[in-house]
């Protein structure tokens, strides 16, 4: 009877060592699994505001943010992307509709969307792309020290260095030309620091405005018939919408265009220096990777974007009589487009 008793014990001890040897292999395989698998994907609502999708410079941007924050683990974040398409009044409706509280952080694309937003006093903190001049539009008042719940990236436009550029390739050039719209401040104050730049160097100028993008064609043939012999667009999104009419007219007389941006080169002009429009969305959320992982708004100095590259039209040139230029001729690594 006692050995009858001890082999049941050993049995019944057998089975708890086997047991217990299983749930804790399971329970390692589970830890393994644990430390190999990549970080859930951060749970995240982010809007992203673009005044219009006509200006491919802008979807790039709000492209170049996605990708980001998606290699940061937001891959399942909700991205909420709206487009004014060029309306003020969509504009202002589409902002207040997410100045609900229910958004993480709000992405602006251009200084329109960064004004409507900022100047809400919103509690949503502005992540803002591409605002050629931040302090002079009030979307903050010191780049290094944000103070109205705001921060990002400045695409500054190098005017004197184009312009500089622009005589490297079309030497012969005596009367430069402006086509922008006023309601455009980057426009603005790009067209602004040109003209001062041509004043200082005794180069001679003209301006035309338009309101539409209906009137850039007849702006382009305003300035020619004024004598320009040159042409340059500024960084503005009503004047981005007819560029390919201006590129045509330009085309036709033989008149060289420079540009503020890579996707103005693209849709028809000869050559600017340009930032990578997906690097400077890019570089823009960083800026709220930061905030996410717990800097505060004022701890994250908003940041001008420098140039990357030449871009030139190759096809342009070739209509125009003009050589592609050489690294050493200009001074920038060149992106040859449309060749």
């Amino acid at each position: 009877m006692k050995k009858s008793i001890k082999k049941i014990t050993a049995l019944i001890f057998a089975v708890l060592m086997i047991v217990s040897c299983l749930t804790a292999c399971s329970g390692n395989s589970k830890n393994e699994n644990e430390s190999t698998t990549p970080e859930t994907a951060k749970p995240a609502k982010f809007g992203i505001v673009l005044q219009t999708g006509a200006n491919g410079a802008f979807v790039d941007m709000k492209d170049g943010i996605i990708e980001k924050m998606k290699e940061a683990g937001y891959t399942d974040a909700t991205y909420d992307y709206k487009d004014a398409q060029g309306d003020p009044a969509a504009l202002t409706t589409i902002i207040n509709s997410m100045d609900d509280g229910t958004y993480d952080a709000i992405f602006t694309v251009g200084t329109a969307c960064t004004q409507t937003l900022v100047n809400l006093g919103s509690q949503t903190p502005c992540f803002f792309c591409a605002v050629s001049a931040p302090v002079e539009a009030k979307v903050i008042t010191d780049m290094k020290a944000p103070d109205k719940n705001a921060t990002g990236t400045s695409n500054a436009i190098p005017v004197s260095d184009i312009i500089e550029m622009g005589y490297k390739i079309t030497p012969d050039v005596k009367k430069w030309g402006f086509i922008y719209a006023t309601s455009q401040i980057n426009a603005v104050n790009t067209v602004n620091d040109a003209q001062d730049y041509l004043k200082s160097k005794n180069i001679a100028f003209d301006s035309v405005t338009v309101e539409t993008s209906a009137d850039v064609k007849s702006a382009a043939e305003t300035l020619i018939s004024n004598g320009c012999d040159v042409i340059f667009v500024p960084n503005d999104a009503i004047v981005q919408d007819g560029v390919k009419a201006l590129a045509q007219i330009c085309s036709e007389e033989k008149i060289p265009t420079y540009a503020s941006s890579a996707t103005t080169v693209n849709s028809g002009c000869l050559a600017t220096l340009a930032i990578d429009d997906k690097g400077i969305g890019a570089k823009t959320a960083e800026k709220c990777i930061e905030y996410m992982n717990g800097k505060a708004i004022s701890e994250i100095p908003s940041e001008v974007v420098g140039i990357d590259y030449c871009t030139f039209n190759g096809g342009v040139a070739a209509t125009l009589g003009i050589e592609t230029p050489t690294e050493n001729t200009i001074g920038y690594q060149i992106q040859v487009v449309n060749k």
